[in-house]
């Protein structure tokens, strides 16, 4: 894939996210990706991502009825830096739609 396929790739994902959460896609004018009354959206596509295995597990390992939350500490750096990772649609039921 070329460096500009990959551009309008993004640009798509960030359009269908915006689309969706209810924001308005503005990509690199206001330095975040999406602007919306809630969030600072930025948003990332890729064909591979490491966490991806970890969410993977995070869900399997997941009782019935409670919502799969992967939490990410880096060494060294403090806990409350600490990356929440959750599936949209987790994140969906809990907040609703999150348009406004």
């Amino acid at each position: 894939m070329s460096i500009n396929s990959n551009k309008k790739a993004g640009r798509a994902y960030q359009s269908t996210i915006a689309k969706r959460m209810g924001g308005k896609s503005v990509g690199t004018i206001e330095g975040q990706d999406i602007e919306h009354p809630l969030f600072s959206i930025e948003c990332k596509k890729r064909k591979a991502f490491v966490a991806t295995n970890w969410m993977e597990q995070c869900i399997s390992n997941a009782p019935e009825g409670k919502t799969p939350l992967l939490l990410v500490h880096v060494t060294g750096q403090r806990h409350k830096d600490d990356l929440a990772i959750m599936r949209l649609a987790d994140f969906e039921d809990w907040l609703g739609k999150v348009k406004t």
